[in-house]
C-alpha cells in the first residue's frame, strides 16, 4: 500500500501541475465519490458521481480518464514489487510457496523421486512459452518503457536508507510519471506487423535473455553435479502467424527471424566485450591451458598492451567473428570494433566451443569464481537462445491450403477439381502425390497472388532453416483442422518446396512438425479420430520417427469457448487430450513418438486463461510428461514478463508445475461417476450458453450495441482486423476481441455463462436426488483437480465482474425492450452460476481462498468504475453522431480518443482481459 500512495500522490501532483488546480480537484472529487460508492456503499456519493461525470466537457473527460487509466497502470507497478517483496521474505524466512522450483523439488525429494530422475526428466523436457499478438494489446511501446524505469526506481527504493537518498528516488519517479503524462498513452496509425515483432522483443531485452540463465542457475545448484540440459525455449508467433491476418507475409517473417537474430546476436556481443574487461588475467601471474593459448594465437589482436592477456585476446577475436556473424545473418554493424570483422561463426556451436575453451582453462587455473558471475550465463543463454532467439511458428487456416492445392492441381491437370471431392478421395489424392518425386509447379504458370504468397513462406522457411538453425522454425500450425486431408494439403506444400524430401513409401523426412489446431467443440470432438486416422496411412508414423518422432497438437481455448461456453469447452479439451494421450500410447508400442501438447490459451479465463501453476496441475493424468507449450496472449505479456523478478518467477511456475505433474502425478484417472457428471453438466450448461447466445433474436445486436466491441475495431492495437468476415455474427467475430469486449462492459460472460442452468440441470429438482447430486458436485470438487480449477476461475471471473456497472451500458442499446429482456437473462444465469458456486464450494463470498487478490480487486474498482462510467457517456456520444458526419464534428476525435483512453485504463485495472 505505500507504493500505491507514493505513486498515486507523485501522480496527483503531476496532474496539478500540468493541468491546473481545478483539474487535480475534479479528479480528486470523483475518485473520492467512486471510493465512498464502492467500498462504503453510499448510494447517494454513485448518484453524485454519475451526474458530475455526465456534465463534464470533451476535454475534462479526457483528463479523468488519463488520470484513472495511468492509476491504473501505476497500481499495477506497486503490486508486482509487492509480490516480489513478498516472495523475497518468504526466501529469506526459508519458507516455500506452491509454483517455486524450490517448494517443487522439495515435492519431489519427499515423495523419492531421486535428482537423476528429474535431470532426466528435464533431459527429455520441452517447456515453451509462446508470445503472440493479438488485438487487445492496448500498450504502446513508449509506455511501456516509462513504466519500465518506473519499476525499477521503486525497486531501488528498498535498498534506500537515508531521507536523502529517498527525496532524489522520488524526484527520478517523479520525472518518469511526468514523462507518462505527456507521453500520448494511444496510437494515430495502425499497428503494424513490425511494430508487433518490436514490441515482443523488448521483452527479451528486459526479462528472458538474463532471466532464464538465473532460472537455469538455480536448477544446477539445487541439483549440484548434474548436467541440466536446456529444456525450456521461447516460442514466438509474431511475424509468421498469417490466420486471419493479410499482413503477414514472406517478407514480415523474414524481418521477424532476422529481428530475432540481431538481437540474440547483440545480446551475446554485449557479454563478450564486458567480460573482456572482467578477464584481464594476466599470463605472468597464473598460467593456462593449451586450448586457451592456441584459442589467443588464433585471434587477429596484436596489440602489444594484452599480448600477456590471453583471454582478452582471445575474447577480442571471437567479437571480431561474432560481428561477422551478426553482419552476416542481419546486415547490421557491431557497436564496437576492437580489430576487424573476422570469419562469421558458422553456428551457435562454434562459438558455444570457444566459450567452453576459456571455462576449461579457468577452471584448471584456479579461476572458478570467474565463472559464474558472467561466463556460465552467456553460455546457457546460448544454448538456449542460438542465433535464432525463439523458434518462430508458421500459422495458416486450412481453407488457404486447400485453395493453394487446388489451383496447383489444376494448373498441373492433376484434378480439375479438388475442393469437390470427399474426405476419402483427398486422402487416396494426396498420398499418392506424397509417394510421387514430380514437383506440381508448372513453370512459366502465372499463379494467382494467394498461391505465390503461401508458397513463398514455405520457400522463406527452408531458406530460414538453413541460415538461423534448426531451431528457428519447427512448427506449421493449421488452424481450422477439420480433417486429415487438412494435414496433409501442408505436407505436399513442404514437399513442393524442400522442406519434405524423400516419399512416405520410402525413406521421407520433415523438417517441421505438422500442427493440427482443434478450435471448436466439433473439431475438440474430432481430434482422437484425425489423428487416429493421420498415423494409419501407410508410411506416416516412419515419416514423423525418422523427423525427430515428435507429434505436437494445439488445442483452441477460445475459439472452443465462443462456440460452447467455458464448462463445455473445459470438459471437451479435456476430453479430447485423455482420447489423445490413449492414442499415442497405442502408437509408442510401434516406435519411440512424443506427444506435446500446445494450449493457446489467453488472458481471460473464458480464453482459458488463469494461473498458469494449477490449471498444468489439473491436466488429465499423461498428458504433460515433461512436455507443453502455451501461448502469451496480449496485455497478459505485460503483466506477466515486463518485470524481470515476475517474469521469472512466471517461467519458473511453468517449469515446477511440468515438473510435478510429470514425475508426481497430481492427477488420477477421475472416477466414473465424476466422468458422467461432468458429461451431464456440459450437455445443460452447452444449451443453456448457445440458447442464450445464438438461439436469442437480437443477441448480436445487443453485444454489439452493450460493448465497445465496435470501438475496439477501430482501435489501432492490433495489425490484424477485430472479425474474420465482414459481417455481425458472432460466428464470424474472433475469439479474442469477443472476450474483451464482455470484460470491458464488465459483464465477461465468456468466463462463466452456462455453467449455473448446467448445474441446476443436475441437481434436478427432487429433493432426495437434488442432495445427492450435491453430495457429489462436493466430492468432485475437493477430489477432481480439474473440477477444482475450473471452479476457482469461476470465483476469479465472477468476482471481476460488475452487473451493476455493466447495466449502465444498456442506455447504448436502441431497441430498450430487446436489452432489458437480454440483460435480464443474463443477471439471471449470472445468480444462478453464483448460487452454483456457493452451493458446491460452501463458500458465499468471492475469492476467499485468495485474499490477496481479493484485496487487490478491492483497492482497483474505484479506479476502474469512473472508467466505464465515461466510457458509456462518450460511446452514447459518439454513437449519437452517423459515421459519415464524425469527420466534420471537431469535437469527435475528442470523444474517440477518450473512449480509446477507457478502453486501455479498463485493461490496465483488470490486467486479464485479453
Amino acid at each position: 500500500m505505500d507504493d500505491i500512495r507514493l505513486l498515486g500522490r507523485i501522480l496527483g501532483e503531476v496532474i496539478r501541475e500540468q493541468e491546473g488546480r481545478e483539474a487535480y480537484e475534479l479528479v480528486e472529487r470523483v475518485r473520492q465519490l467512486s471510493v465512498a460508492f464502492r467500498l462504503k456503499r453510499d448510494a447517494q456519493a454513485g448518484k453524485q458521481m454519475d451526474k458530475l461525470l455526465k456534465s463534464l466537457s470533451g476535454e475534462q473527460t479526457v483528463s479523468v480518464i488519463r488520470a484513472f487509466s495511468y492509476f491504473s497502470h501505476l497500481a499495477n507497478i506497486a503490486e508486482d514489487r509487492h509480490h516480489v517483496r513478498r516472495r523475497e521474505i518468504h526466501d529469506r524466512d526459508g519458507s516455500l510457496q506452491p509454483g517455486s522450483l524450490a517448494y517443487a523439488l522439495e515435492k519431489l525429494f519427499e515423495a523419492g523421486v531421486r535428482p537423476v530422475e528429474v535431470v532426466k526428466t528435464l533431459a527429455n523436457g520441452f517447456v515453451s512459452p509462446v508470445l503472440t499478438a493479438h488485438p487487445t494489446e492496448v500498450q504502446r511501446k513508449s509506455i511501456l518503457d516509462a513504466e519500465r524505469a518506473v519499476a525499477e526506481l521503486v525497486t531501488q527504493r528498498d535498498g534506500l536508507h537515508t531521507e536523502r537518498e529517498k527525496a532524489a528516488n522520488e524526484k527520478l519517479i517523479r520525472a518518469r510519471v511526468t514523462q507518462l503524462w505527456q507521453t500520448r498513452m494511444l496510437r494515430y496509425s495502425k499497428l503494424t506487423v513490425s511494430d508487433e515483432i518490436e514490441n515482443s522483443l523488448s521483452y527479451y531485452h528486459a526479462t528472458f535473455l538474463r532471466e532464464i540463465p538465473k532460472l537455469y542457475a538455480e536448477l544446477e545448484e539445487a541439483l549440484p553435479g548434474e548436467q541440466i540440459a536446456s529444456f525450456l525455449r521461447m516460442g514466438q508467433w509474431i511475424g509468421g502467424d498469417r490466420d486471419g491476418n493479410p499482413n503477414v507475409t514472406a517478407a514480415t517473417m523474414q524481418q521477424a527471424l532476422k529481428r530475432q537474430s540481431e538481437v540474440a546476436l547483440r545480446h551475446y556481443l554485449t557479454e563478450l566485450h564486458a567480460l573482456g574487461a572482467e578477464l584481464s588475467i594476466s599470463l605472468r601471474l597464473t598460467g593456462v591451458s593449451p586450448a586457451m593459448q592456441q584459442l589467443a594465437e588464433r585471434s587477429p589482436d596484436r596489440n602489444e598492451h594484452r599480448m600477456d592477456e590471453p583471454y582478452r585476446r582471445a575474447l577480442t577475436g571471437m567479437y571480431a567473428r561474432l560481428a561477422a556473424t551478426l553482419q552476416a545473418l542481419t546486415g547490421t554493424e557491431a557497436l564496437r570494433h576492437a580489430v576487424a570483422p573476422q570469419d562469421p561463426y558458422v553456428s551457435p556451436d562454434e562459438l558455444l566451443a570457444d566459450l567452453r575453451v576459456i571455462q576449461s582453462s579457468l577452471e584448471a587455473n584456479h579461476a572458478q569464481a570467474l565463472i559464474a558471475p558472467r561466463l556460465k550465463p552467456l553460455i546457457r543463454a546460448l544454448q538456449v537462445f542460438g542465433f535464432h532467439l525463439a523458434t518462430l511458428d508458421l500459422r495458416q487456416s486450412s481453407d488457404q491450403h486447400e485453395a493453394v492445392v487446388a489451383e496447383l492441381l489444376r494448373t498441373a491437370r492433376v484434378c480439375d477439381d479438388y475442393s469437390a471431392l470427399d474426405e476419402a478421395q483427398r486422402r487416396n489424392l494426396l498420398v499418392g502425390l506424397l509417394n510421387e518425386t514430380r514437383p506440381l509447379r508448372v513453370l512459366g504458370v502465372d499463379y494467382s497472388e494467394r498461391t505465390q504468397s503461401e508458397l513463398a513462406i514455405f520457400e522463406t522457411a527452408r531458406e530460414s532453416l538453413r541460415r538461423y538453425g534448426r531451431e528457428a522454425l519447427r512448427h506449421y500450425i493449421i488452424s481450422h483442422t477439420e480433417d486429415v486431408s487438412d494435414l496433409l494439403e501442408v505436407q505436399l506444400l513442404m514437399k513442393e518446396v524442400g522442406l519434405l524430401r524423400g516419399t512416405l513409401d520410402g525413406q521421407a523426412v520433415s523438417d517441421l512438425i505438422v500442427v493440427p489446431l482443434f478450435e471448436t467443440i466439433a473439431d475438440l470432438r474430432n481430434a482422437p479420430a484425425i489423428m487416429g486416422g493421420f498415423y494409419e496411412l501407410p508410411g506416416m508414423a516412419a515419416l514423423v520417427r525418422r523427423s525427430g518422432g515428435e507429434q505436437d497438437i494445439m488445442l483452441g481455448y477460445s475459439d472452443s469457448n465462443k462456440d460452447g461456453g467455458v464448462f463445455t469447452s473445459s470438459w471437451e479439451l479435456y476430453r479430447a487430450e485423455i482420447a489423445l494421450v490413449r492414442l499415442f500410447d497405442e502408437l509408442r508400442q510401434q516406435g519411440p513418438l512424443t506427444l506435446r501438447l500446445f494450449h493457446g490459451r489467453g488472458g481471460t479465463v473464458g480464453r482459458g486463461g488463469g494461473p498458469s501453476y494449477q490449471a498444468i496441475l489439473a491436466q488429465p493424468p499423461g498428458t504433460v510428461n515433461g512436455q507443453i507449450r502455451l501461448t502469451e496472449q496480449g496485455e497478459v505479456i505485460n503483466s506477466k514478463y515486463a518485470n524481470p523478478e515476475i517474469g521469472r518467477r512466471n517461467l519458473e511456475t511453468l517449469v515446477a508445475a511440468t515438473l510435478e505433474a510429470t514425475l508426481l502425478h497430481p492427477t488420477k484417472s477421475a472416477p466414473k461417476s465424476f466422468m458422467d457428471a461432468a458429461q451431464v453438466l456440459s450437455d445443460a450448461s452447452f444449451a443453456a450458453y448457445r440458447g442464450l447466445v445464438y438461439d436469442t433474436p437480437g443477441f448480436a445486436d445487443f453485444f454489439f450495441a452493450t460493448t465497445p466491441i465496435r470501438e475496439i475495431a477501430e482501435l489501432n492495437i492490433g495489425s490484424r482486423p477485430a472479425s474474420r468476415k465482414a459481417t455481425r455474427a458472432i460466428e464470424d467475430l474472433r475469439a479474442i476481441p469477443w472476450g474483451f469486449s464482455w470484460g470491458q462492459s464488465r459483464i465477461t460472460l465468456p468466463g462463466w455463462c452456462g455453467f449455473g442452468s448446467g448445474v441446476q440441470t443436475f441437481l434436478g429438482k427432487d429433493k432426495a436426488g437434488r442432495e445427492q447430486n450435491l453430495a457429489l458436485l462436493k466430492r468432485m470438487f475437493k477430489q477432481w483437480p480439474f473440477f477444482k480449477t475450473l471452479l476457482s476461475n469461476l470465483d476469479m471471473v465472477l468476482a471481476k465482474a460488475d452487473l451493476d456497472i455493466a447495466q449502465r451500458y444498456l442506455d447504448l442499446v436502441e431497441d430498450k425492450r430487446l436489452g432489458k429482456k437480454i440483460f435480464a437473462a443474463i443477471q439471471a444465469e449470472f445468480a444462478r452460476t453464483e448460487e452454483a458456486l456457493e452451493l458446491i464450494t460452501g463458500d458465499g463470498h468471492r475469492l476467499s481462498a485468495n485474499p490477496a487478490l481479493a484485496r487487490s480487486i478491492e483497492h482497483r474498482f474505484p479506479y476502474i468504475d469512473p472508467l466505464n462510467h465515461l466510457q458509456v457517456e462518450l460511446m452514447r456520444r459518439y454513437r449519437a453522431i452517423p459515421a459519415d458526419k464524425r469527420d466534420q464534428d471537431p469535437r469527435m476525435e475528442r470523444v474517440q480518443r477518450g473512449i480509446h483512453l477507457s478502453i486501455n485504463g479498463i485493461a490496465a485495472g483488470l490486467r486479464n482481459t485479453g
